[in-house]
């Protein structure tokens, strides 16, 4: 039983980063026709409706009430602050400058579950972390486009990855209430609702730009956020807040294939190395010392996560 709960999780992990790390293929299509807030908008209403649907299909209800501080403040901080401050960041700031800030998220992560969580610091933790954020900032600084960073560029960039890393946190205890799609379809519903403020833009530019734009914005609300948010939750409740953190360098290395793939960008050599040290990383922090495996979940809160994914 206990196998078997562990390669759903790890199968939902993979099915997060390969939908997290198409989105930014997507983001960048669709970014030259929307302005970052209505693109965040618009890809949480798109979210919302999907998500909404499946709840109602399955009947999963309001979350608990003790799961709400935790909904809601994720949905401020994760599907709200940090989508916004990461579009417009990005347009702010050149590449290497973007990876280097964003991906301190999974350290803060994993220092923030060790403090608050009581996870501990497991050292092949560490190191995987250390390893993979070399590999993030190698990649960044590789398909760099010409070195420009404003200020607030890098405050905006700061702010989305500690925006992010305290609502993986967050998040982590409103999963022992509620289960992963609970959590992600209000979650989700928060931020659009933050977001409100930018259905004007939306109205204006879903109005003018081009059918292939208008896709790209649902897809991104349908699969990197309704699905991924989903299968992220899941894998959340079955294993450490640090652990799933790291596994998040494991975007980059997709990313660089998915543009060489798609967009034709084809990567060079040091590329490709920053991208094996992001799975190289991941891999340390992912495998087991003696016995210093993952905490394992209260039952509740597998029982509670596993509505999600079976009937």
């Amino acid at each position: 039983m206990e196998k078997a709960t562990s390669r759903r999780a790890l199968a939902a992990v993979g099915v997060t980063v390969l939908l997290w790390a198409s989105a930014f293929v997507a983001i960048r299509a669709a970014a030259k026709d929307f302005s970052p807030g209505a693109l965040a908008l618009g890809r949480l209403l798109a979210g919302s409706a999907a998500l909404g649907a499946v709840c109602l299909v399955r009947r999963e209800g309001w979350p608990p009430r003790a799961a709400w501080p935790a909904v809601a403040g994720s949905g401020v901080l994760w599907f709200g602050i940090y989508m916004v401050a990461l579009n417009w960041g990005e347009r702010e700031v050149d590449a290497g400058t973007a990876a280097l800030v964003i991906n301190i998220g999974p350290v803060l992560i994993a220092l923030l579950s060790g403090w608050l969580l009581k996870e501990g610091f497991p050292r092949r933790l560490l190191v995987g972390l250390a390893v993979s954020f070399v590999g993030a900032v190698v990649v960044g600084l590789s398909v760099s486009g010409g070195g420009h960073a404003s200020i607030l560029g890098v405050l905006l960039c700061v702010l989305a990855a500690v925006s992010y890393s305290a609502a993986v946190v967050w998040q982590k205890g409103g999963l022992r209430h509620a289960s992963a799609l609970q959590v992600a379809t209000f979650g989700c519903a928060v931020g659009a609702v933050a977001c409100l403020p930018f259905a004007w833009q939306l109205v204006v530019e879903v109005g003018r730009a081009p059918l292939p734009a208008v896709l790209n914005v649902l897809y991104l609300g349908l699969f990197p956020t309704a699905l991924a948010f989903t299968t992220w939750g899941y894998a959340l409740a079955r294993t450490t807040a640090g652990k799933m953190g790291a596994t998040t360098y494991v975007v980059p290395a997709l990313v660089v294939l998915m543009s060489w793939a798609t967009l034709h960008e084809v990567p060079g050599w040091l590329t490709l190395f920053g991208g094996a040290l992001c799975l190289a990383g991941v891999a340390v922090s992912r495998t087991r010392g003696r016995r210093t495996a993952d905490a394992a979940p209260s039952e509740p809160a597998v029982a509670a996560a596993d509505r999600s994914i079976t009937t």
